[in-house]
C-alpha cells in the first residue's frame, strides 16, 4: 500500500536497487547465498535468482525489510573497521561477548540482526 507521500515510481525503482545492494554486502562479509537466504527470509534458489538479475526484493515486503537492516549492519561495521573488508569479515565470524554470539550466527534471526545493527549503530557513534 502506497502512502500518500510516496511516489509509486520510486516503490519500483527500490527493490532492485535493495537487491543489488544486499547482495554486495553478503559478498563484502563473506555471507554464502545460504546465509544470506536465512538472514533475509528467501529461499536459495531466490538468492540464485537475485544474482543472477531474475529477481529483486519487493519494497515493502518482510525480506526487502531485512536486507535494508543487513546493509545497514554492513555500512555501520564498514565504519568502525575503516573499509578494511577482512577486518568486517573477522568481526562477523568471531564470537563477541557483548552480542552473546558470533554476529554471523546471530543475524539468522530478526531479533538477533537488530541486536547486531544496535550494537554497531552504539558503537559507531562513539566520539
Amino acid at each position: 500500500m502506497l502512502r500518500h507521500d510516496e511516489n509509486p515510481a520510486d516503490r519500483i525503482a527500490s527493490g532492485p536497487v535493495i537487491t543489488k545492494a544486499v547482495l554486495r554486502t553478503a559478498a563484502r562479509l563473506g555471507l554464502t547465498a545460504r546465509a544470506l537466504s536465512q538472514v533475509i527470509g528467501v529461499s536459495e534458489p531466490t538468492v540464485s535468482r537475485m544474482k543472477s538479475g531474475d529477481y529483486a526484493l519487493e519494497s515493502g515486503s518482510k525480506p526487502f525489510e531485512l536486507a535494508v537492516l543487513l546493509v545497514r549492519v554492513f555500512r555501520s561495521l564498514d565504519a568502525i573497521a575503516g573499509g578494511d573488508e577482512s577486518v568486517a569479515r573477522a568481526w562477523m565470524s568471531n564470537p563477541n561477548i557483548a552480542l552473546d554470539g558470533v554476529p554471523a550466527e546471530k543475524i539468522r534471526t530478526i531479533t538477533g540482526l537488530t541486536d547486531v545493527m544496535a550494537y554497531l549503530d552504539a558503537r559507531r557513534a562513539l566520539v
